[in-house]
């Protein structure tokens, strides 16, 4: 059911966007790129053009490489206490929610989705850099060892220059994922956003420089991922990289993080199963998986895509998902009764369309057929509906990562088989168990190989908990938890003997 549009864009945003084309931010300078070529970001929910980018290259990438080394060993960043690192990352936070509606527009016109849950992204951005920098506060820099004879402890510091390449789905909220345990651990970073969704990054440089944070300790080279994104994963000027993507492109960023022998972290793609018993209440488990899988319009690694119901209540379930799905509200980010947006761009869409042709072609049943949707005044747009499939495990759609609002259902009989059915999978980033019997919910959950699991709901995300994936989902870490912080210090032994 498509919205309408209601409203225009804000004067701060139409200004932020008539500046282009945005720069590159090095050394606390907004630089054109070296070769002055540029590309477009667009709207996705009218397919016009937002604003120009300058596009960095190799050299771009270098420079700023070479910056944050500098910065690292001169700027004082490094050496400053976790305290006074704090006053500066604190003064950022502060700067992040002085600005959320500016910046919540500006991802929501970039990212397409809606306005209430760019605004989600970008209070999660804020709360994330003030529990690391708050940790940093905290934890130990050295733990003594008990060693006979010897006077042992293990020292931390910062690695250096870390390398970040992020995705166009959660673009500002996965930067502060990224980069906020890494300046609270005392590191220097290098970000290369997304060339679909660069904007709320770039806006984000200019709060960097109101918060006073030193030159060259955040850097920001926006381009494609042929160009900067393949310079910076390449450049032996890096102590750590992370990708946050595909795990197509993640084993072409681990291969050459490993020829630099250099740290990686990988928080790549998922296939996230639902395992749903027959005590539920049905009609609440439903409108959870619902929202789940439309949220963002599908476009979220770790999002219940597989749903296996039990046999006892499944046509109960698909009858209820028909309805439900019917309800769903597709429109532009600024109209209050969007609940789904497009999809990020016309190649995204071209590619949850095919996978539903494909996934016919294999003998599919279409529960509900989604497709293209119609959003009056904007024809344009990059929109979808909502599809739910159905059938045999074997399904190009039931293997497949698609990313995008495309639920495929699976009915089991036995515990094990369900067990079975969702390990064959060769992902492993999050799955989710629904049961009112806590004994069976807690032995399935475990059972199944992820990284996470989640019980009577899915998509959560706390700080302090370990979320990472393992097989093709990823690799080197997780993020949003103590551990995380810790990837960012390297350890260092002192031993005297005695």
């Amino acid at each position: 059911m498509p919205a309408t549009q209601t409203s225009k864009r804000s004067s701060a945003v139409e200004a932020f966007l008539s500046e282009g084309p945005h720069r590159l931010f090095i050394g606390g300078k907004w630089l054109a790129s070296s070769k002055e070529q540029t590309f477009e970001t667009l709207d996705p929910g009218a397919g016009s053009v937002l604003s120009a980018v300058y596009d960095a290259e190799k050299e771009d990438v270098d420079q700023a490489v070479q910056t944050a080394t500098q910065a690292f060993r001169k700027s004082g960043w490094a050496q400053m206490t976790p305290n006074v690192r704090g006053v500066y990352l604190h003064r950022l936070a502060d700067l992040v929610e002085k600005h959320k509606p500016i910046l919540a527009e500006i991802e929501s016109l970039d990212v397409g989705k809606p306005l209430g849950q760019a605004t989600w992204d970008i209070e999660n951005f804020s709360a994330t850099l003030r529990y690391f920098t708050d940790l940093a506060v905290h934890i130990q820099y050295k733990t003594p060892i008990a060693a006979s004879k010897h006077e042992a402890r293990v020292v931390r510091h910062p690695y250096g220059v870390c390398g970040f390449i992020f995705p166009w789905n959660f673009p500002f909220l996965l930067v502060g994922w990224g980069i906020s345990p890494a300046l609270a651990a005392g590191n220097t970073v290098v970000i290369k956003p997304a060339e679909d969704t660069p904007l709320s990054t770039l806006y984000l440089t200019r709060l960097v420089k109101e918060a006073g944070i030193p030159d060259g300790v955040v850097n920001v080279v926006p381009g494609l991922g042929t160009t900067a994104g393949d310079a910076l994963a390449k450049h032996p000027g890096l102590s750590r990289m992370s990708f946050t993507g595909s795990p197509e492109v993640g084993r072409l960023i681990a291969e050459s993080c490993g020829r630099n022998l250099i740290p990686v972290k990988l928080e790549l793609g998922g296939k996230g199963a639902a395992v749903v018993f027959d005590d539920v209440d049905v009609d609440t488990t439903v409108d959870a998986l619902c929202g789940a899988v439309t949220l963002n319009t599908g476009q979220v690694c770790c999002t219940a895509t597989r749903w296996l119901v039990h046999e006892s209540i499944y046509d109960r379930f698909i009858d209820r998902t028909r309805s439900r799905m019917a309800t769903v509200q597709i429109g532009y980010w600024n109209d209050p009764q969007t609940q789904m947006g497009p999809v990020v761009s016309q190649k995204q869409k071209d590619r949850v369309l095919g996978y539903l042709q494909k996934a016919r072609q294999e003998g599919a049943d279409a529960v509900v057929p989604g497709g293209e949707a119609e959003v009056p005044g904007k024809p344009d747009g990059f929109y979808v509906k909502p599809a739910v499939l159905a059938g045999s495990p074997d399904n190009i759609a039931a293997r497949e990562e698609i990313f995008g609002p495309v639920p495929y259902l699976l009915k089991f009989k036995e515990e094990d088989e369900a067990i079975d059915i969702v390990n064959r999978s060769k992902y492993g980033l999050a799955n989710s168990v629904w049961s009112q019997n806590l004994d069976r919910a807690n032995r399935v959950v475990e059972s199944l190989v992820a990284g996470n699991g989640w019980i009577n709901a899915h998509n959560v995300f706390v700080h302090g908990i370990p979320y990472g994936g393992v097989n093709l989902s990823g690799l080197g870490g997780g993020v949003l938890s103590p551990e995380t912080l810790f990837d960012y210090l390297r350890n260092q032994s002192v031993v005297r003997p005695l």
